[in-house]
């Protein structure tokens, strides 16, 4: 009877270890590769539209509980590119990104308030041009799965908008400026899941 006891106790404590072990957020690596930070903006009359296709960073994303994940990003101002070469090379200088001084832009996950499994709001600190202010959006976890390259993925979208007056840029202020002040944001990410630590022994 008490060996009984010993296996049922022992059982219940290795389900317990592996349903803590399987609650712990799963880090993912952004793949640069298959990550996007489209933008839209006011151009005279209608829009114009690009994207930033250089995001680095890390995703902990726990699927069960998703106030325990986290984020960290950064997004080279470089890799601007809105399919017109000529234009890519205005927005890069002063008068716009400035990015001789300002190359990157950054993001670091303060909260997030799950609404489901797979949507939630994300709060965090969001910084362009030195400039750093606290952005709340709506995000979506697409889904996860494996690659033909033998790797394990996530998928997540996400939409806000930003004031680029915000941020210290100029050109909105100017008296009938030809570009607008709001800028619409979706984030195309997908994250590769890194290896998990060896347990230490």
């Amino acid at each position: 009877m008490k060996l009984s006891f010993k296996k049922y106790a022992l059982g219940a404590a290795l389900v317990l270890a592996c349903s803590h072990a399987l609650a712990e957020p799963v880090a993912y690596r952004i793949d640069d590769s298959h990550s996007f930070a489209n933008w839209s903006i006011r151009h005279v009359a209608s829009k114009t539209s690009g994207t930033f296709s250089d995001i680095k960073g890390k995703i902990l994303i726990d699927a069960n509980d998703l106030t325990k994940s986290s984020v960290e990003a950064k997004i080279n101002m470089l890799s601007v590119n809105s399919s017109h070469a000529k234009r890519d090379e205005h927005i890069k200088k002063a008068d716009y990104l400035d990015v001789e001084k300002f190359a990157e832009m950054t993001f670091v996950s303060k909260k997030i308030e799950a609404k489901s499994n797979s949507e939630g709001v994300m709060t965090g600190v969001f910084t362009m041009r030195g400039v750093a202010k606290e952005i709340t959006f709506p995000f979506k976890v697409l889904g996860f799965g494996g690659d033909p390259w033998g790797g394990y993925r996530a998928g997540f979208e996400a939409h806000t908008s930003l004031k680029a007056s915000d941020f210290g840029f100029a050109w909105p202020l100017k008296k009938d400026a030809p570009v607008g002040d709001d800028i619409e944001i979706t984030l195309l990410i997908e994250g590769i899941k890194l290896p998990t630590p060896s347990p230490i022994k």
